[in-house]
């Protein structure tokens, strides 16, 4: 069998108690919607150390309660997995005073709270890779080209060098996208390791930001339309992903592309925070629950997430 999916299917909140009395669910970005991450929790009968939650990334940030979802989700300790999403490591950047927040950022609660050395050092042991039985879970997506070992291995880098150098490896990555440093001063020269970054902070990079690639393979970090404003020329990453029969990539990020259902790659990202909703996907048969954003949770911002879509690629 190459898929759910073609037998995913959206069920009611009172169908869910029936599906299973034991469930693994993968959910998609919360960024902060911790009242919607509540109500999705209750819809599919979610119990702490019954069942599971995989999560794939940018737990905080936009939203209202970062704070909340993040002590919730370390407490519930092995009965939830994440992996790490751009809005996570921008949150490292700002505690570890490489970044300021910016002008839509919801993270001043975290960052001014009495637990946030422990909350920053619990997000950073978190990995660029959550491997669950045929699933592969990231946040953005990885590279044509990548098969499953070599996706493992650029995780384990990128997250290892995380770990050991937190501050430097942050800065690298900020460098790497082009955004200017706090004390680098203007004009100052970086150091050579900076500009050429090493694998591990391109690994990140990718694994965190990707949404398409050009015909040849190279990444357009810089879009983050809808599928139909997709430049010429340039593909969504997973169509050119070279992911095996009977694995399934499980991502997030692309809140303008929507709940998206292929044969091989699934987008969990409804774009909760922009008024859309947080999806709940049951790993063991493809079962879909949502929760449609909370008052106060989601924001108007000009733009929502497109429909959800399934097709067989």
């Amino acid at each position: 069998n190459d898929g759910p999916l073609p037998s995913a299917r959206q069920v009611s909140a009172a169908q869910a108690p029936s599906i299973a009395a034991v469930a693994t669910w993968a959910i998609g970005d919360i960024q902060g919607c911790f009242t919607t991450l509540r109500r999705l929790t209750s819809r599919i009968r979610y119990r702490r150390g019954r069942d599971r939650l995989i999560l794939v990334g940018d737990l905080v940030n936009r939203g209202p309660d970062s704070l909340g979802t993040l002590r919730w989700v370390r407490d519930q300790g092995d009965s939830v997995s994440t992996v790490l999403g751009n809005h996570d490591l921008h949150l490292l950047a700002c505690h570890a005073g490489l970044r300021e927040p910016k002008g839509r950022d919801t993270l001043l609660p975290v960052l001014e709270a009495p637990d946030v050395d422990s909350l920053c050092d619990w997000v950073a042991s978190r990995p660029f890779l959550h491997e669950e039985g045929r699933f592969l879970v990231v946040h953005a997506g990885f590279l044509p080209g990548w098969t499953p070992a070599r996706l493992a291995v650029a995780a384990g880098e990128a997250g290892a060098a995380l770990r050991a150098n937190r501050i430097g490896f942050l800065r690298s990555l900020y460098r790497l996208r082009g955004d200017p440093i706090p004390g680098d001063g203007a004009g100052m020269p970086r150091p050579s390791e900076d500009r050429e970054a090493g694998s591990a902070v391109r690994a990140a990079r990718i694994l965190t930001a990707i949404r398409v690639v050009s015909d040849s393979g190279v990444p357009a970090f810089g879009f983050d339309g809808a599928p139909e404003a997709i430049p010429s020329g340039h593909r969504p990453w997973f169509e050119a992903a070279a992911t095996p029969p009977g694995r399934v990539v499980l991502f997030g990020h692309w809140s303008a592309l929507g709940l998206t259902l292929t044969r091989r790659a699934i987008c969990l990202d409804s774009g909760c925070v922009w008024d859309g909703a947080l999806t709940a996907l049951r790993l063991d048969d493809g079962a879909i629950v949502t929760a449609p954003a909370a008052a106060g949770d989601g924001r108007s911002a000009g733009r929502r997430p497109v429909a959800s879509r399934r097709t067989a690629g």
